[in-house]
């Protein structure tokens, strides 16, 4: 009998199984320093332990993403090392800051499944949270795979399609504990855009342009720890449609987050993922570049001095945003389109 896992096939899930995923990670500030050059990362309350004790902070926390990535790459060994693809975010919130010297561990529970009229794969919905060391959830999402079925001759079980949210309300985003901006320095932050100064349908060109290595993302990728064979095993990929190893997904959504500090800088926080797609696969070679447009605004109860906005961040591939829509007439997405992604983000006020 074999000593090694090949992983969870669609017939090995069941509705309400719960999954507790190896391997607790320590974050160290090794992490984020490497998480910084491969992304380039300019947020001030992530980069200065000063600027973030001037707003309430112990110190800078770790990036948002950062922890998002950590607790996703844990799940994929057991939910998805068999998947086709990655299809989909909804009701992902940020709790707890996250710093370094946190050791995060991560547990998922199946709420959904569904075969697909081919009879080879399956859906899997899960929602999983990222704990840190004291028990505290510090993430918490829904996602949902293709996965294959180990035998397509295995019957199909009964179709359980979760009911989410298309939006997390505005009164159940969670503002990090203590975190004020009161004394908000705008110029050290890099922006003189305040919550006030967008407007509702507004799109910004973030201008920028980043060039995927294939070092890069492997070596992302890693940092994670995971170990889905697309991102690494070229001997594996080489006969596929693309002839390369895939980027994987959240490697994208960091290069479009970082994109975007030219024109969101005081976005300093991401409360949550609304919604998210991975729409069409990059590989190295790839040069990204991003746009977000406005889709609401709302104000935090019991906070004068920030307040949310709703944004949607979208990454292009070897395309500049200018006048870019993300789906062409037909309705389907342009196959430059890599990303579609819906979040909240935290800003300050003017008025504060």
């Amino acid at each position: 009998m074999s000593k090694s896992f090949k992983g969870n096939f669609f017939e090995d899930f069941s509705l309400g199984q719960v999954i507790n995923h190896a391997t607790p990670r320590t974050v160290t500030t090794g992490d984020v320093s490497l998480y910084s050059a491969l992304y380039g990362m300019r947020f001030a309350l992530q980069s200065s332990d000063v600027f973030a004790g001037n707003c309430g902070l112990e110190r800078s926390p770790v990036d948002d993403l950062l922890v998002f990535h950590i607790i996703f790459g844990k799940t994929v060994p057991d939910i998805s090392i068999n998947a086709v693809a990655n299809l989909g975010y909804a009701e992902c919130r940020f709790l707890t800051p996250v710093y370094a010297g946190d050791t995060l561990s991560a547990t998922s529970r199946v709420i959904g499944l569904k075969q697909n009229s081919n009879g080879r794969t399956g859906n899997v919905y899960v929602r999983t949270s990222g704990l840190n060391q004291r028990g505290e959830v510090v993430l918490d999402y829904v996602r949902w795979v293709m996965v294959n079925k180990r035998d397509v001759n295995s019957p199909a079980v009964e179709t359980v399609i979760p009911d989410l949210a298309p939006v997390v309300a505005p009164e159940n985003l969670v503002v990090p504990e203590n975190l004020h901006y009161r004394d908000y320095d705008s110029s050290l932050a890099g922006s003189g855009y305040f919550w006030e100064d967008y407007s509702i349908g507004e799109r910004i060109n973030h201008v920028d342009g980043m060039t995927i290595e294939a070092a890069d993302h492997m070596l992302a990728t890693r940092l994670y720890q995971n170990t889905a064979r697309v991102h690494f095993n070229l001997h594996a990929m080489k006969d596929g449609r693309l002839g390369e190893r895939i980027v994987y997904g959240g490697h994208i959504i960091s290069l479009a987050r970082a994109l975007s500090f030219n024109g969101l800088a005081n976005a300093q926080n991401i409360l949550a993922i609304n919604s998210g797609r991975h729409v069409n696969p990059a590989i190295a070679g790839d040069t990204i570049t991003a746009w977000s447009e406005i889709l609401d605004k709302a104000e935090i109860p019991g906070k004068s001095d920030l307040a949310a906005l709703r944004c949607r961040l979208v990454a292009l591939k070897d395309k500049t945003a200018d006048d870019f829509t993300a789906r062409i007439d037909d309705g389907k997405y342009d196959p430059a389109v890599l990303l579609d992604m819906d979040v909240w983000l935290l800003l300050p006020k003017r008025d504060a």
